[in-house]
């Protein structure tokens, strides 16, 4: 595979910079989600500290830290004597004994009285926990729908993923349902195409992605192009960088806002292909994908969690590189969006071991409140992914490594708590 090259025509053309992430849950276009395994309970808390915002100057970036008090407030309940009590039927919550430990109790949230099904096709109960401390509240029930609600509301609109926060829970919910959409049931590869293949193919894809300054949205959506693409196309060996540079092309055009154009993308591959072998494999994938390129991210999903849980900026970004580990992985591409955004935020936050704040419990404990999978779903993720953070610096596939050594995203690829990989797998069983 040849390096990547390109033209100082295209190098002074403008481009978009790259989404920085860590929000807080008062600002930012980033957000995360913790997972409902049983092990996060066991961690301590995140820190309280408001994540950054990326619109402000950053001697302006931090925000003030809010009381659950002042910022949900009382929740009132009306009851008429002679109408009955209407029971919502769209969220239905149970109680369940916990049959692992007694230090937490399992809540199981069903929208629309469904289950979800597992990598290997079996059936798994939503899995949701909040801490032993709590049970006491009585009222739990009737507060964390709305509390919850109230938070996933203000955390999208601080993440400009929404213009009217009115739809912004039913816009949530949607996320939730449409990721189930375009899941695939196996990680299986093309004939020909190994792992190692594919890894770099991936690994190319993101030092184009880097190289042209595009949002890291447009990096997961053209992964998940190439993903549907290979199970729906026949393409040959030769043809597989031109297929990933085409979904790139594809995602960039649905992302951002300045494009490249295709001669310049000929360009950075070597002029390997034309431009109208480019444009005619661009028409071959829209038509296979039915002109279908909607996708909702693991990344929103983790900054939008991460910001319900107050992470701080060093968790996110932990969780973020963990993340972006994850597309290296082919075996990741059979699990949700959502449970790997959970997984990675999980793991983010054993690696660093924080030390827990009132306001980080409260706050973690709300956001495990979300479904996001079974325990055992999201363990095996979290093994895949401290095995891959293990070996990152020592692998030829090292972009995603290099890209999050840097200061700007507090160099979390180089905390020594990575490099164990024994250690890391200990702290997740």
């Amino acid at each position: 595979m040849r390096r990547v090259a390109i033209t100082a025509a295209w190098l002074l053309s403008p481009a978009r910079p790259p989404l920085n992430s860590v929000v807080s849950s008062c600002s930012g276009r980033d957000t995360g989600t913790p997972s409902p395994a049983v092990t996060m309970a066991r961690t301590g808390f995140c820190d309280s500290k408001a994540p950054l915002d990326l619109h402000k100057k950053a001697d302006e970036r931090r925000a003030p830290l809010r009381t659950w008090a002042n910022a949900c407030g009382p929740v009132e309940v009306e009851e008429s004597r002679t109408a009955p009590v209407k029971i919502e039927q769209e969220h239905r919550w149970e109680r369940r004994p916990s049959t692992q430990t007694s230090e937490v109790i399992i809540l199981g949230f069903h929208e629309d009285s469904r289950t979800c099904k597992a990598a290997d096709g079996s059936v798994e109960d939503p899995v949701l926990l909040y801490l032993h401390d709590l049970q006491g509240l009585h009222s739990l029930h009737t507060l964390v729908p709305s509390l919850l609600r109230h938070e996933v509301e203000m955390a999208l609109e601080n993440l400009d993923l929404i213009w009217d926060r009115t739809y912004a829970w039913d816009m949530f919910l949607d996320m939730m349902r449409t990721q189930m959409q375009y899941s695939f049931p196996n990680a299986d590869l093309p004939r020909h195409f190994t792992d190692a293949t594919r890894a770099i193919l991936v690994e190319w894809i993101i030092q184009v992605h880097e190289l042209l300054q595009f949002q890291e949205e447009t990096l997961y959506l053209a992964m998940h192009l190439l993903n549907r693409s290979l199970r729906q196309l026949k393409v040959s060996v030769a043809n597989l960088q031109l297929l990933s540079m085409v979904c790139l092309f594809l995602a960039a055009k649905k992302e951002e806002s300045l494009l490249p154009e295709v001669s310049g993308l000929c360009s950075l591959m070597d002029h390997t292909y034309t431009k109208h072998q480019l444009l005619r494999m661009e028409r071959k994938v829209l038509c296979a994908l039915k002109f279908d390129l909607s996708f909702s991210p693991p990344l929103h999903f983790l900054l939008l969690f991460a910001s319900v849980a107050r992470c701080s900026a060093a968790v996110v970004w932990m969780a973020r590189y963990l993340l972006e580990l994850s597309l290296l992985e082919a075996q990741c591409v059979v699990f949700l969006p959502v449970q790997l955004a959970g997984a990675a935020l999980c793991l983010a936050r054993q690696v660093l071991q924080e030390c827990p704040t009132p306001e980080g419990e409260a706050a973690w404990c709300l956001a495990s409140s979300i479904h996001v999978g079974s325990e055992p779903t999201l363990l095996r993720i979290m093994h895949i992914l401290a095995s891959a953070a293990a070996k990152a610096s020592s692998q030829e596939t090292c972009a995603t490594f290099i890209k999050y050594s840097s200061p700007k995203t507090l160099q979390v690829s180089r905390h020594p708590g990575l490099n164990n990989a024994a250690g890391l797998l200990s702290v997740c069983s």
